[in-house]
């Protein structure tokens, strides 16, 4: 049936649109405070906050009950992914302009096109594979490794696009049996245990002095928050519940190569907020590179629509479980 299809693509993209334009506002305010406090108690209270409402958001969608899946390990393996990806993916605030982050975390279709085929059996193309390249060439790009202009943090948000692309697959895979809010809820659980690790290593502040800001971000020891910072710290957790489920539910909707194309649309917001906050102007290699990699996702977009139309999430799920 095309027409359900169509519109289960066009609901998925919508989903995964609002799911970034959601999250542009936490990186915000990570980054605000990046500066002060250390990543593992920044995810921690964001972790605290979000996960009532999650389990508010289970009970209302089909019981706690649902929390028993059969696929315990695996939603436990995909929070521990995302775990990494997001952990990476903040490192990277002291370092380097939001807009360059989010460019290099661009990187996700490439990847997630690399690996649809062995993880899903999606087939890809030729012109996909060459698209790929693309991408990565716009990475390099960006990078400028030959320029002496080299930061080793913009290693992280390619890093972090990696565990990314993973954990997508495997929300495609896990649809079949298990709810956005179920995933969701793993995950957000995975970033507390993962949080408090790394509290229990650096949280003390013995490892502090660190002049690299991601490192610096890494082992600083926990303070008391102000009253103005703790409740930016909080506002990520409504924040967080609500565009996990909605990027999640994307995934679940629809063959993952083509949702991830629009990934793209949080540069528009990355480059708003890094202007409107703290008067980034994205340089000529910036803009190079992130033209390429963007050009290269819409084109493996073109591709996609040219495609055989994708199976239902649940019909993907039985043919792979």
């Amino acid at each position: 049936m095309p027409q359900l299809r169509d519109r289960r693509s066009l609901k998925a993209v919508a989903t995964l649109c609002a799911g970034i334009f959601v999250f542009s506002f936490q990186d915000v305010v990570i980054k605000t405070v990046a500066g002060s406090y250390p990543v593992h108690e920044v995810v921690a209270i964001r972790c605290l906050v979000s996960i009532p409402i999650l389990l508010a958001m289970l009970h209302w969608d089909a019981g706690i009950r649902t929390l028993l899946s059969p696929r315990l390990k695996w939603l436990v393996l995909r929070g521990a992914m995302l775990m990494v990806s997001y952990t990476t993916y903040y490192l990277a605030f002291p370092s380097l302009p939001l807009a360059s982050i989010v460019a290099l975390y661009f990187t996700v279709p490439l990847f997630i096109t690399a690996l649809a085929g062995p993880f899903l059996g999606e087939k890809i193309g030729l012109s996909r594979w060459i698209a790929t390249l693309v991408g990565f060439a716009g990475v390099v790009v960006m990078m400028r490794p030959a320029g002496g202009l080299f930061e080793w943090a913009s290693l992280l948000p390619v890093a972090s696009a990696f565990c990314y692309g993973s954990a997508a697959l495997m929300a495609r895979r896990l649809g079949a049996t298990d709810s956005a809010p179920v995933m969701a809820f793993y995950q957000n659980a995975l970033f507390l245990m993962g949080a408090l690790l790394l509290a229990a290593i650096f949280g003390g502040g013995a490892y502090e002095g660190e002049r690299q800001a991601s490192l610096a971000f890494l082992m600083r020891g926990w303070t008391v928050p102000g009253t103005r910072d703790l409740l930016l710290m909080a506002a990520t957790g409504p924040i967080a519940a609500v565009g996990t489920v909605l990027l999640t539910q994307a995934y679940r909707l629809a063959e993952a190569n083509l949702v991830a194309s629009f990934e793209y649309s949080g540069l528009i917001w990355a480059s708003l907020w890094g202007f409107t906050f703290w008067g980034e102007v994205p340089g000529a290699a910036t803009l190079a590179g992130a033209a390429l990699i963007v050009g290269a996702g819409l084109y493996m977009l073109y591709g996609a629509k040219a495609a055989p139309a994708p199976a239902a999430a649940g019909e993907v799920g039985r043919e792979r479980a």
